[in-house]
Parts: structure tokens; sequence; C-alpha cells
């Protein structure tokens, strides 16, 4: 199960990872947007809840951003909830568009949240926030491996969250997805 806080592009994005025909035939995933937008700490408890009352999720993620300049707002709870209650984060920083511009080339570079949405859209040429996820889904792997640069760079600099801007976990989720099932 997957809980979003986009009501565009990230589930553009998923919904297109879901119809993959290697993923459709061996994963089952549902995803949950949250209509509230925005407020990661509420996304995560709302994926407490449910993650209580249904013993038969397997697996449950969050997908959020950072944003930049200002953040969202008790992130650092968010994250620390998750962790507690078993719950997967997939965060971007500053923000999904980070992603999706790994899918296209590397970003070693801090973005705001805006420049990266100018970015994104100027890689792909939308023009607003929905996205065609088919496009995305033959650029995944390379946008994985770049996230992973990214991660590691941050790691041998000591850049801790919040401050690993540019980066994304969205990479777990992909492999978390499209690893073997028994």
């Amino acid at each position: 199960m997957i809980f979003c806080e986009g009501q565009a592009s990230e589930p553009d994005y998923l919904n297109a990872v879901k119809r993959l025909p290697e993923i459709r035939a061996n994963t089952a995933i549902s995803l949950v947007i949250d209509p509230s937008y925005g407020l990661p700490m509420d996304l995560v408890t709302k994926a407490v809840e449910r993650l209580h009352r249904d013993p038969e999720i397997d697996e449950c993620w969050c997908v959020f951003d950072v944003e930049w300049p200002q953040h969202h707002p008790h992130l650092d709870r968010a994250l620390r909830l998750a962790a507690a209650e078993g719950i997967r984060i997939a965060v971007s920083n500053p923000c999904f568009e980070l992603w999706l511009i790994l899918h296209f080339q590397e970003q070693a570079g801090f973005l705001q949240t805006r420049d990266a949405e100018a970015v994104s859209r100027q890689l792909d040429g939308r023009s607003g926030k929905r996205l065609d996820g088919a496009k995305y889904m033959p650029l995944r792997h390379d946008a994985c491996e770049r996230a992973m640069r990214l991660a590691t760079r941050h790691e041998r600099n000591d850049s801790n969250f919040p401050d690993d801007n540019p980066s994304s976990t969205m990479h777990e989720l992909l492999a978390a997805i499209e690893s073997p099932r028994d």
C-alpha cells in the first residue's frame, strides 16, 4: 500500500509503475492519494491507522516531499512515527520533480522547489502537474542509479536529512515493488 501526498504527478507516475506488465503480474499495489494534500505528518498518521486496521497489507509506504525554501511542518516527527510503525518512506528533496529530473539527467546542485518544477517541465515538455508516466518507465533504472549516487555523495559528505538537497529515496520504493516475490 502506498500513501501519496501529491494529487497529480506522483499518482500518475506510480500508476504507470503499476501498469508495467512485470509489476502487474507479480504485485498488487494499492495507491491512496491524500485528499488533504501536502502534510507528511497527516499522511503518515493515516498510513498508521490503515496499517493497524488491515492485516492484509504486506508493506506500507508514504511518498512525500521536503519542499524548499519552506519545509513541510513536522517532517522529523513524520519520519520518526513512520520508523516506529514500520512504514517506509520515499521522500524527495526538495520535491518529487527532482525524482523526475533524475530520469533524464544528473542533478547534483541544490534546488528550490520552484526550480525543480521548472527543470522537470522543461525536460519532459509538460505544462502542468499531470505527467505521462509511461514516458518515464523506460528511464526509471537510470533515475535509480542517479538517486543512489546522490545518496552515496551525501553520505560521504555527511549531509543529513533535510540538508541532503537534492536527494530522493524513490529508488527504494521501486526496488521494493520490482523485487521478486515468493
